[in-house]
């Protein structure tokens, strides 16, 4: 089972505030750049999409890469800003043997039930040497991460998510070797009072596996943090790929 499973209300929160703006996406797309060399007629796939923000800027800035959408959830794939989404997941992609040139897989990792066998399928639908590229915030890595500064407790939730070496186990299981990993910082808002006036607890899954009293702790504290501090939020998450 995921950590969660996104109903409607997860969704819309996801959709309202978990889409970074276009221009905040310059260090991903260098980042993703020294791995993903893309060339015309190349397919890539962006696996557990959400609500496509990924799969939006992929098409704007490749469009002569074919971009491909798959989402498990129905609820997510109703509320995407791009169309197709196809559903399927990690362990069930619904696209031809060795028919990809990248798996692109953002804040998702830690959703798979069985990391092995998600590892044995994107294996299957990538050509040889191919790159998986994930986009993640790993157990044991919160530090840059401002989320967890006003919401201490949701570091237990993030200890459950799979760590840097666990990912890199699982998927060695089907012959992945890690090509590099690296952290990608990013401006997640414009300022702290921004962050703390779009917060939305449905869209972060720590926040949703701590105590209602942890959370309205972290509220406080984020937005008495928001009252005196000025400047952008920088997050970093880390971006893992795998050949």
């Amino acid at each position: 089972m995921a950590l969660i499973a996104y109903d409607d209300m997860d969704a819309a929160a996801f959709a309202e505030t978990r889409h970074l703006r276009d221009d905040d996406l310059a260090t991903w797309r260098a980042a993703i750049g020294r791995y993903f060399r893309p060339r015309p007629g190349m397919r890539l796939l962006d696996l557990g999409c959400g609500t496509g923000s990924w799969t939006r800027a992929f098409r704007a800035w490749w469009p002569r890469v074919e971009v491909v959408a798959v989402e498990p959830a129905a609820a997510m794939r109703e509320r995407a800003v791009i169309r197709p989404v196809l559903p399927g997941a990690a362990d069930d992609i619904p696209l031809a043997d060795a028919s990809l040139d990248a798996v692109w897989l953002s804040t998702v990792i830690h959703h798979l039930p069985d990391l092995p066998a998600a590892a044995r399928e994107i294996r299957r639908v990538l050509k040889p040497g191919a790159p998986v590229l994930i986009r993640s915030a790993f157990a044991g890595r919160h530090e840059a991460i401002s989320l967890f500064r006003w919401f201490p407790e949701a570091v237990e939730v993030l200890d459950r998510y799979p760590s840097i070496a666990g990912v890199e186990a699982a998927f060695a299981t089907a012959g992945f070797t890690t090509a590099g990993c690296e952290p990608v910082p990013q401006v997640s808002a414009r300022s702290l009072a921004e962050a703390a006036a779009g917060l939305r607890r449905a869209a972060h899954t720590p926040l949703q596996l701590i105590s209602d009293e942890a959370y309205a702790a972290g509220v406080a504290r984020l937005n008495e943090a928001a009252r005196t501090r000025s400047g952008p939020v920088v997050d970093a998450l880390d971006l893992l790929v795998l050949r």
